[in-house]
């Protein structure tokens, strides 16, 4: 890493060379890039950052959010609470949702906000998946609420799992409710996928809505239902 004689700062050639790798070079040449802006100083590499994220390509823009993400400061936030109301593509939208994440819990909103205005199926998994990584069952909750009403089978389906998760906390009442009616769909997937959902919980009225399907008419559901039922 060159850098000018008595400063801490990446010599200005280098800079305009990374960025020129992040616009124009080859995926393994861009995340070495990325690396390197990792090491620098937010100074440098933010406003880097921030100009590629305007390109006209959706995988160089997804490049710098993820260098962004790597830069922990007040400045990266708020690049990346910006590019929120402006960016289109889905595949970016969820790497900004990552990004943002690495910030902690004034992140929640943000992502809930995202989940609420944006329908974009790729974008919804993303942020749910996130989620389930993360202990806010409280936001992962509000988020499940409105991915049931997804027209898109699998963020529902995603969600429903999800649902699974949230039974283990201490929002257990409203995601049983939330998973009864689906244990009876006629949808065989749902069925499916809320067997997996409830087979996480040993609580008795999670295994009440479990028995039912150890007995369904699809193959997948009874075995997902019955494999809840094994002691663990």
């Amino acid at each position: 890493m060159e850098r000018h004689p008595h400063s801490d700062l990446m010599d200005s050639d280098r800079l305009a060379q990374l960025e020129a790798d992040l616009r124009n070079a080859p995926v393994n040449k861009c995340k070495e890039a990325l690396d390197e802006l990792a090491e620098c100083s937010a100074e440098e590499a933010i406003p880097l950052l921030t100009r590629v994220a305007a390109d006209s390509d959706f995988l160089r823009r997804r490049f710098a959010v993820m260098g962004l993400g790597n830069h922990r400061t007040d400045e990266s936030f708020e690049v990346l609470k910006g590019l929120l109301e402006v960016e289109k593509d889905g595949n970016v939208l969820g790497e900004i949702a990552n990004s943002l994440l690495d910030f902690g819990d004034r992140a929640l909103p943000l992502l809930q906000t995202l989940f609420e205005k944006n329908d974009n199926w790729i974008t919804r998994q993303s942020i749910i998946g996130m989620l389930m990584e993360g202990d806010n069952d409280e936001t992962l909750l509000a988020v499940s609420q409105l991915g049931l009403k997804d027209g898109q089978q699998s963020v529902v389906e995603a969600t429903i799992l999800a649902l699974g998760k949230v039974l283990k906390g201490n929002y257990f009442d409203q995601s049983l409710a939330l998973l009864a009616p689906l244990a009876q769909s006629e949808n065989w997937r749902l069925r499916w996928r809320t067997a997996t959902a409830l087979s996480i919980s040993d609580r008795p009225e999670a295994r009440a809505l479990l028995l039912p399907l150890q007995k369904d008419s699809h193959h997948r559901v009874v075995a997902a239902a019955l494999e809840g039922s094994l002691p663990s």
